[in-house]
């Protein structure tokens, strides 16, 4: 529908209240916002507030706004299914009001889409009752997205359970890696109640069906397979490359030291080590993986935040922080954009969340892969199967921890090998062109910006 005479486009965006979750979403709302429409960033308080201080400046092209969660009280920010919870029970109340508030704070340029996380995916209904186009966002790979949206059929033919699948299927098509054992999205974890948990989360997805357009984090090039096999994909991720210096959308202030510290070691020559905002390690995993940094003797910049072992302050090996005191650099927080652009990084240490895996690929640096729990290990699977752009680094004989000599081996074989950093840069290569004029990402969202400008609220 055309937009009526005088009415400006404004989409507002509802993100997850994670790190994970708000870092993609942010980064395609500032892309719109610098196409001359409105754009209004929503999350929970709790988050807001984080999301507020560790920027360092407010957004030019981005109104934040927040609503609610203390329907449960004393939320750790790191407890997502409460968060999610929370969520649930007052967003249903609270989002129509702020909606209404904005809108008739500028009755020309009232809320005409809104681009709902689908973990979130019972904001679709609130939109549509009031008259908004909604459009969905996933924050997974394509691959991950239709297994997901899958599932209910998946169920029902008894191919899989709420506990996963019992062998290695080629579940979509030949061409996407197999989901192993227990790695689809939700059976990941051995603790039941999360599995619950997660199902009752990729449940939330359904509301897919009822939008016009999917948005998915992703670039065509990465999973060409797996684009085909809803009509309704679009692929939009790549963004972070054009804001390589910006801390927004960041939860916690990062430690921009680790810069100038790379800048001393030579190009090539430094591991990255980041899990990410979520994952943690017992003390025993921590101590085998500073140990095998430190057997490597190569130089390592790890992020280890607060809670990273399990929740526990990390009580080092005698006598580790003495020794690597030269050869490592330990932060708690990093600004990963660039220093994953900075030459010295020789590979990437990492969880293979889909966002850290998306900014690794277009920066071409191999990976050594440590997978946690939900799509990581599929990730993990895109990296070393199919790409062959990184290790996997396996658990030992007895399942319980990762060794320090098979940390070292790992290390070892990826600065030995040339195959895995030219493979890294061709796919760096199919990235970039991805998002210059004339590419897949780029074509896509100049169709999407015109879908907004053309779309109007019915209020």
């Amino acid at each position: 529908m055309a937009a009526l005479s005088g009415k400006k486009p404004h989409v507002m965006a509802v993100a997850v209240p994670g790190q994970g979750h708000i870092t993609p979403l942010m980064n395609l709302c500032r892309e719109i916002a610098k196409r001359g429409i409105k754009v209004t960033f929503v999350n929970a308080r709790t988050i807001h507030e984080k999301l507020v201080a560790a920027a360092e400046d407010i957004d030019d092209y981005i109104a934040l706004a927040s609503v609610p969660d203390e329907i449960i009280p004393d939320i750790h920010p790191n407890e997502p299914f409460k968060l999610l919870a929370s969520l649930r029970k007052t967003m249903p109340l609270t989002l129509p009001d702020l909606i209404e508030s904005i809108n008739n704070s500028n009755p020309d340029q009232k809320i005409s889409c809104i681009i709902v996380d689908l973990a979130l995916g019972w904001i679709v209904e609130i939109a549509q009752k009031m008259g908004i186009e909604p459009v969905g966002f996933s924050v997974v790979s394509m691959a991950d997205t239709a297994i997901i949206l899958q599932s209910p059929k998946l169920l029902e033919g008894g191919i899989v359970d709420t506990h996963g699948i019992s062998s290695i299927l080629h579940l979509l098509s030949d061409d996407i890696p197999p989901w192993r054992k227990n790695e689809l999205p939700w059976s990941s974890s051995s603790d039941e109640k999360i599995r619950k948990k997660s199902f009752e989360i990729v449940m939330e997805f359904r509301a897919a069906n009822q939008v016009k357009w999917l948005i998915c984090n992703s670039c065509y090039e990465l999973e060409p397979a797996a684009y085909g096999l809803y009509p309704n994909f679009l692929p939009l991720g790549l963004f972070h490359q054009s804001e390589t210096k910006s801390n927004s959308g960041s939860l916690l202030p990062a430690d921009s030291s680790c810069l100038s510290w790379l800048d001393t070691k030579p190009d090539g020559s430094v591991i990255y080590v980041s899990f990410g905002s979520l994952a943690s390690f017992s003390q025993q995993q921590m101590e085998e993986l500073a140990t095998g940094l430190e057997l490597s003797g190569r130089p390592f910049l790890w992020v280890i935040r607060r809670d990273l072992a399990a929740g526990s302050p990390l009580v080092y090996p005698d006598g580790f922080l003495e020794r690597v005191s030269v050869l490592g650099k330990i932060v708690e927080w990093a600004p990963q954009n660039e220093i994953l652009s900075h030459p010295a990084i020789a590979c990437f240490l990492s969880h293979c969340g889909w966002n850290s895996t998306l900014e690794g690929v277009s920066k071409g640096v191999p990976f050594l892969c440590w997978a946690c729990f939900a799509d990581q290990f599929h990730n993990e699977s895109f990296i070393c199967d199919m790409w062959e752009i990184g290790l996997r680094i396996d658990l030992d004989e007895f399942g319980s921890v990762r060794s320090k000599h098979e940390i070292k081996k790992k290390i070892d074989m990826i600065f030995w090998s040339d195959k895995f950093k030219e493979n890294a840069l061709k796919l760096k290569e199919l990235c970039a062109k991805s998002i210059r004029e004339g590419g897949s990402t780029y074509k896509y969202f100049e169709m999407f910006i015109d879908y907004l400008k053309n779309t109007t609220t019915h209020l």
